[in-house]
């Protein structure tokens, strides 16, 4: 059993819900990646999700496009994420690392290349944004070969059939994207993705996380409602921002620990 299916298997049999945060390598500056990595964890992230820089982030909104041209100054390229993710392997052997990125840094590399490099860096699962399942067994393929979870997006707008296809490619979780548009984008309604959760559990085994549009503890706990895990990553990339390198492994380990309250139905 891979480290993110693991970790997802204990959190159901406590009946508590993943918190999945993301922010991108390399911002604000690669020297502080790890550390923020880290925080996240002080704060109650179960899975880290770690975006690889890339310079047409289509997927993404504003917020983490900034985020990509902030790291892509120091020159952040896959063979350095993957190093960072190794120097977060020193100190923890627990929270599982999927990386978010784009095909086109791994087609550099190679599929079967990149996954061992990724595998030995200490990554559990690799979600790629223009990977569609029509044309992902290759990879699904590369991944499961070395241990990696091949990790899947869907959408409001996505088919029964892409559905049971995701369900053949994936392992670890699927991340449902909430709503229409890039990242950061739009305004969250929970009933329309609640209402879509029965079509996804008929063909979906694994755990779902849900993403894009939570921003706050209200949101989270909304969410939490249907999904497995919560997946918030703009407003933590924002924080960042607008904290700057001194304060932002502060900032963020105390928003998230309210996120993680929240999600545990303390009070915050």
């Amino acid at each position: 059993m891979s480290r993110i299916a693991t970790t997802l298997s204990a959190l159901k049999a406590q009946g508590r819900k993943a918190l999945i945060p993301y922010i991108t390598a390399g911002d604000p500056h690669p020297t502080l990646t790890v550390d923020l990595m880290h925080a996240l964890v002080a704060g109650g992230a179960d899975v880290i999700e770690l975006g690889v820089p890339f310079s047409d982030p289509m997927a993404d909104g504003p917020v983490i496009q900034r985020a990509a041209e902030r790291a892509l100054v120091h020159k952040v390229r896959m063979v350095d994420v993957l190093a960072l993710v190794q120097a977060f392997r020193a100190t923890n052997t627990r929270t599982p690392v999927v990386l978010m990125g784009y095909a086109n840094p791994i087609e550099r590399l190679g599929l079967p290349s990149f996954a061992r490099q990724a595998k030995a860096a200490g990554v559990d699962g690799v979600l790629v944004v223009d990977y569609p399942p029509e044309e992902a067994a290759p990879f699904s393929q590369a991944m499961k070969a070395e241990g990696l979870d091949p990790i899947f997006l869907l959408a409001p707008t996505s088919s029964d059939e892409r559905i049971r296809q995701v369900a053949q490619l994936a392992s670890g979780y699927v991340y449902y994207v909430s709503l229409r548009g890039v990242t950061g984008a739009g305004h969250l309604d929970v009933a329309a993705v609640a209402e879509v959760f029965p079509r996804l559990r008929a063909h979906l085994s694994l755990p779902i996380g849900v993403g894009f549009g939570i921003r706050d503890a209200a949101s989270a706990q909304a969410v939490a409602q249907v999904a497995d895990a919560v997946v918030i990553g703009s407003a933590l990339v924002q924080l960042v921002e607008r904290a700057g390198p001194d304060n932002a492994a502060l900032e963020l380990r105390e928003f998230l620990a309210g996120i993680r309250k929240a999600l545990d139905g303390q009070e915050t």
